[in-house]
């Protein structure tokens, strides 16, 4: 099948270093967000038995992610204006609690503008450093972590929360699946 053919988050085919960890990037990114899609206020704030996870929390928990890798680790910026009157000062749980609040339109357009301001910056990112580029983050004797750690990083962040999207979204509603539908768009 021809990359042209390909829904648009499917990896290419065949393509170079920064095109296969950005593309896997997208996929995850949209399998997470489909598995989020479309859920009213008590099932985006349904938890998974006794675990506080929801959708809710882990929308908000990963649009944290998205901002956090791409402006303070990778820039080396301060979090956008979305997170400025965030409650973080000692709960290291506060996307996951305070998401109870939220509801589902505030959460999926607070995932989706990080999800957007995080691919625009980090896509000039590798075209700029290379992947082997220096990010933001350092260690006490001034080595620096590489985009593509950091990269790595938030794919890892997404592997982990996407299964548990899986796990979530079905105890919900029963939706499974792998991919999103060719035709999906957030």
């Amino acid at each position: 099948m021809a990359d042209n053919a390909c829904p648009p988050w499917e990896p290419p085919f065949a393509g170079t270093e920064t095109e296969h960890v950005l593309g896997s990037l997208e996929r995850l990114r949209a399998t997470f967000r489909w598995k989020s899609d479309g859920l009213d206020g008590d099932q985006v704030h349904a938890p998974l038995g006794a675990s506080m996870l929801t959708v809710a929390g882990l929308l908000k928990h990963l649009a944290v992610q998205e901002d956090y890798a791409a402006f303070v680790k990778i820039a080396g910026q301060p979090m956008p204006a979305d997170w400025d009157d965030n409650g973080w000062d000692g709960d290291n749980d506060w996307e996951f609690t305070s998401a109870a609040q939220d509801s589902p339109a505030e959460l999926y357009a607070l995932y989706d503008r990080a999800v957007g301001r995080a691919r625009e910056s980090v896509r000039a990112t590798p075209e700029t450093n290379g992947l082997d580029g220096d990010s933001a983050v350092s260690l006490e004797d001034g080595s620096r972590a590489s985009v593509r750690r950091v990269l790595f990083d938030l794919l890892e962040e997404y592997g982990r929360h996407t299964g548990h999207m899986d796990l979530v979204r079905e105890a919900v509603d029963g939706r499974v699946g792998e991919d999103p539908p060719a035709d999906w768009r957030a």
